[in-house]
């Protein structure tokens, strides 16, 4: 009953609905031993010849009454309690979700989507389950069972109560010993759950690339492999839940049995009526669906702390980007400063950075370049705190970027990232995304800036062309230059380019840059590219050679001295005279 204790902190917080609720029930359970009294004094009634009509209309009338009592009662319990249970879902998706956004990119990396989404789907669903019905079960099977044993042995025999519920601390061992079990196995079934759907997600989203590489009968039978270990998983965790019924259903028949044999010896004897122990098994009758409860009791109690477990896990995992309490609110601007001595990734003891420092002044086109792995994405993702603990400090305007708030900070950069994301929407809600009150033509002019208004003009419904999941449905360099578009519809004070003109040709290319210089003189633009025609307009650049800055200067100061950026520029300008012919 762990569980229940772990969820205290709900139950207080709703404990109105769950107490209004639980007195309802116990209402319902004490009108439930209403009937089988009722039974045992009209059989007596009938057994002595002392039944009138009158009598009979009496007592029919009492069962009509409790029954529309209880009735009532029991729509308003369930309003109560599992309208407070459906809330606890709502609440922790929404901190789930909330808990999602706020995590950093190594959260991500550590995680699998198909894992994250059975959280918030099967776990909370089980989670809900207990903070619903599991409260139910253990109300109901406690209150009833309680006034139905009281009712026997106040009311008929404390002897033959005693003798009838011999049999019980032998369910509550073999159940307590199926909880257990019930625990480790659904564990493991969910576990298998998240593994499979990370499979499906992964599968969907690479269908491309699956049927490229003619995988589709391997994924098939990959995907086959892992349903049969969730169907074994699963079985295992139903195994053991279909022993609850036949084991109640033992005690249950164990009791009546004992208490048939010991109530006809009283009733020769005696010391009980015919409608006594006609009451007294109705009575039991009532025992059998609290027994009932109790096993299913176990089986959501446990379904329900593992998956709880698990929640609890994934929210007790600390972010690493923390914001200062004084944090500044206000959206940067101006100079930005390097001073990084050296940056490692987290759990990875070789630097990926050392020796960074250089100035971006307000207004200035600044390029980076270098092999692949040199370290240009990642010294863009210091500079909008994907990533911290770095030896050293970054200075955006007059203050550390600790010193702003992160949503302050993210509002002032536009970040247009490798890996091109866009949603399962139209071209113009995806322009739009960072500034959903953008009108048509603010979304229109950022396409033409991004030279790709006449592409989508070509679309089937233009503007409103609905794309598909992550743009299915357009070219590599459409996705980029959507991209581009929905940063620069921010007008960020400063813009961010991380190889992003990489797929589209080189007259799209310079035409985009040189909108860029027209639309965004006096804001800052940093753009990292493996084309050096990207960036020979730059004000400066740096070239970075194993995480460290091997050089820096302008286009005509770096084509001046030997190194990497000549050598690169030579070969790619040969490589373009060769592709025109010469």
């Amino acid at each position: 009953m762990k569980v229940f204790i772990d969820l205290m902190w709900f139950f207080k917080q709703e404990k109105k609905a769950y107490f209004t609720g639980a007195l309802l029930l116990l209402a319902v359970a004490f009108l439930e031993i209403v009937p089988p009294k009722i039974i045992g004094i009209v059989v007596d009634h009938i057994v002595n010849g002392t039944l009138t009509g009158w009598m009979l209309i009496k007592w029919i009338s009492v069962l009509i009454m409790a029954g529309l009592i209880m009735y009532v009662l029991r729509y308003y319990w369930r309003v109560m309690i599992f309208g407070s249970a459906v809330k606890l879902s709502r609440l922790l998706r929404d901190k789930l979700f909330k808990h999602f956004t706020d995590m950093s990119q190594s959260f991500y990396q550590k995680r699998r989507i198909g894992d994250l989404m059975a959280h918030a789907t099967n776990d909370l669903e089980a989670i809900q389950q207990t903070a619903g019905l599991g409260v139910l079960t253990l109300i109901d099977s406690l209150s009833t069972g309680g006034f139905v044993i009281i009712a026997m042995a106040v009311t008929i025999s404390w002897k033959l109560t005693l003798i009838a519920l011999i049999p019980m601390p032998f369910m509550a061992l073999l159940t307590n010993w199926y909880g257990t079990l019930l625990h480790r196995y659904f564990h493991k079934a969910q576990e298998a759950f998240s593994s499979l759907n990370d499979k499906t997600q992964e599968s969907i989203t690479g269908i491309k690339v699956i049927k490229t590489f003619g995988q589709e009968k391997e994924d098939i039978e990959d995907f086959r492999n892992m349903s049969e270990d969730v169907v074994k998983k699963n079985i295992l965790v139903a195994k053991v839940d279909s022993l609850y019924d036949p084991t109640i259903s033992l005690i249950v028949g164990i009791s009546f049995f004992l208490s048939v044999v010991f109530g006809a010896k009283y009733v020769l004897n005696g010391v009980l009526s015919i409608g006594e122990l006609v009451s007294f098994t109705t009575y039991l009758g009532l025992l059998i669906w609290p027994m009932l409860a109790f096993g299913w009791l176990f089986n959501i109690v446990e379904r329900g702390r593992a998956s709880y477990d698990r929640v609890s896990a994934l929210l007790s995992e600390k972010g690493e980007i923390e914001e200062n309490e004084d944090a500044l609110e206000i959206v940067p601007t101006g100079n930005i400063e390097y001073k990084i001595r050296s940056f490692s990734y987290p759990n990875e003891k070789k630097p990926v950075l050392r020796d960074i420092f250089f100035k971006i002044r307000k207004g200035e086109t600044v390029g980076i370049v270098g092999k692949t792995g040199a370290g240009k994405t990642t010294l863009l993702k210091l500079l909008i705190r994907e990533f911290e603990g770095y030896d050293g400090t970054i200075f955006f305007g007059n203050a550390p970027l600790r010193d702003y708030k992160l949503q302050s900070l993210r509002e002032a950069i536009g970040y247009v990232p490798q890996d091109h994301f866009l949603f399962s929407a139209t071209v113009s809600e995806n322009i739009a995304f960072g500034k959903p009150d953008a009108s048509k033509e603010e979304i229109i002019e950022a396409a033409k800036t991004a030279n790709i208004h006449q592409d989508i003009l070509e679309f089937t419904e233009g503007y409103e062309t609905v794309v598909g999941e992550r743009g299915v449905s357009l070219s590599g360099g459409q996705k980029q230059r959507i991209s581009i578009a929905r940063a620069l519809l921010m007008d960020p004070e400063v813009l961010i380019l991380d190889d992003s003109l990489s797929a589209v040709d080189a007259k799209t290319e310079e035409a985009i840059l040189t909108a860029l210089k027209e639309n965004r003189e006096g804001k800052t633009t940093i753009i990292t590219t493996h084309r050096i025609s990207s960036i020979q307009h730059a004000n400066f650049i740096l070239v970075l050679e194993d995480g460290k800055i091997a050089q820096r200067g302008t286009n005509e100061e770096l084509m001046l001295e030997e190194g990497w950026y000549k050598e690169m520029y030579l070969r790619q300008q040969l490589e373009e005279l060769v592709e025109h012919g010469g």
